[in-house]
């Protein structure tokens, strides 16, 4: 019988160019849906939530210090700042101290003089890092490569719903929330293309592969902020993740660069979508940081999505568009577009090549992943499509699976 059609999941660097009218369109939309979700985010929870003067989220009168010096803390108790907590994250051999700036100075003002009273520190906003993804209620095919190992795959997004036919035989290792499991579409869709499978209707891109899930959201309304996203990082590196797909997009920040730079140095591949704000727009992180896998998406007829990010840190194109993913209620499917779903279909293929952290293997498993590779761009690493398209058998049109959930 005709199933009714399954809704969207719409997702979520550069000198100026000359973009096509329809790829200008496609991206003011992105940038509006994102914009608008960060101005919602501010109205509904400004006890907890501001603009940094950059305009994007930051955790209210937060700072935060990478590993400082006791010259440093020294010179912003000075300042009026109250500790608020810190963290020590010894597989990154980083370090957090998290202080609150004086109600009367203000945020921004108290980071700027304490910079200007500590030079050399590391300092920045407490970011918020939003998944550029929106889902609607809705009603087999196996990776080309084989695993070389045990294969397990990390993922830091919002929580996910094991109860979903194709998460259900799914190991997990979960972390974040204090044990609780608080689902979201957005990693409940992530985390299927990465390793979902049931019974021949679906199946992701490493079905064979244990899950590592970080849910850095936890249902609070300024969840998702950068030293959220480091303590995930931390905990990747303590299990030894080999390749961690993270499809979510914000601001630079230097703790989170700091973050990504110790998993790099040692060897893991951490895979983020490249974003949706358009070809010409600034980039977005942490998939613009060096060393990072940005993954961009494209249509079944192997375009690049008009409002999908260009520049130096797109590496892989994989299917973006008219993709199939499983939906957090119930057992259903949804529809999703966006590069944050082209991004794990590049992770789970990896995963299979990378069995633990390691800078030489890491390296040879992306040039084993260029050898297949379709290159569709004018030159060997194209702002468009980076080093080529990836991953195109992976994509499940959603009639298949509305036409085999009909019988």
């Amino acid at each position: 019988m005709p199933g009714a059609a399954l809704p969207h999941i719409v997702h979520e660097p550069h000198e100026p160019r000359t973009i096509p009218p329809e790829a200008a369109e496609a991206a003011t939309s992105a940038v509006e849906r994102r914009a608008n979700a960060a101005k919602e985010l501010l109205r509904r929870h400004a006890d907890l939530v501001e603009a940094s003067p950059a305009g994007d989220p930051i955790r209210r009168g937060e700072i935060v210090l990478v590993s400082p010096s006791a010259d440093t803390l020294a010179a912003a108790e000075k300042l009026g700042l109250r500790l608020l907590r810190q963290e020590q994250w010894p597989g990154l051999g980083l370090g957090e101290v998290v202080m609150s700036a004086p109600a009367g100075l203000g945020t921004a003002r108290a980071l700027q003089q304490l910079q200007g009273m500590a030079a050399d520190a590391v300092m920045d906003f407490n970011h918020i890092y939003l998944p550029g993804g929106e889902t609607t209620p809705g009603n087999g095919r196996s990776p080309a490569w084989g695993p070389r190992g045990p294969m397990r795959v990390g993922l830091i997004d919002g929580g996910v719903a094991q109860n979903h036919p194709a998460l259900r035989p799914v190991g997990i290792e979960r972390f974040g929330c204090d044990g609780e499991t608080i689902s979201s579409e957005h990693g409940t869709a992530v985390a299927s293309l990465l390793v979902g499978h049931a019974d021949g209707r679906f199946q992701g891109a490493a079905p064979k592969a244990k899950l590592y899930a970080a849910d850095i959201y936890c249902g609070h309304p300024d969840g998702g902020a950068a030293e959220d996203l480091v303590r995930a990082l931390a905990w990747m590196a303590r299990e030894g993740v080999p390749v961690i797909n993270v499809s979510l997009v914000g601001p630079p920040n230097r703790l989170l660069a700091q973050g990504i730079a110790a998993l790099v140095r040692r060897g893991h591949l951490v895979v983020a979508a490249v974003g949706n704000d358009g070809p010409a727009a600034p980039p977005l992180f942490p998939a613009s940081y060096p060393g990072v896998v940005g993954v961009t998406g494209v249509t079944p007829q192997r375009r690049v999505l008009p409002e999908a990010a260009q520049g130096p840190q797109v590496m892989w194109a994989a299917p973006g568009s008219e993709l199939a993913v499983a939906s957090r209620e119930g057992s259903g499917y949804t529809v999703a577009r966006g590069t944050s779903f082209a991004a794990p279909l590049v992770a789970g293929l990896l995963a299979g090549e990378l069995c633990e952290p390691d800078s030489a293997a890491a390296a040879a498993a992306l040039e084993r992943l260029a050898a297949r590779a379709a290159d569709l761009g004018a030159q060997a690493s194209d702002p468009k499509f980076g080093r080529g398209l990836v991953g195109e058998a992976l994509r499940i049109p959603p009639d298949s699976v509305r036409a085999q959930a009909a019988r």
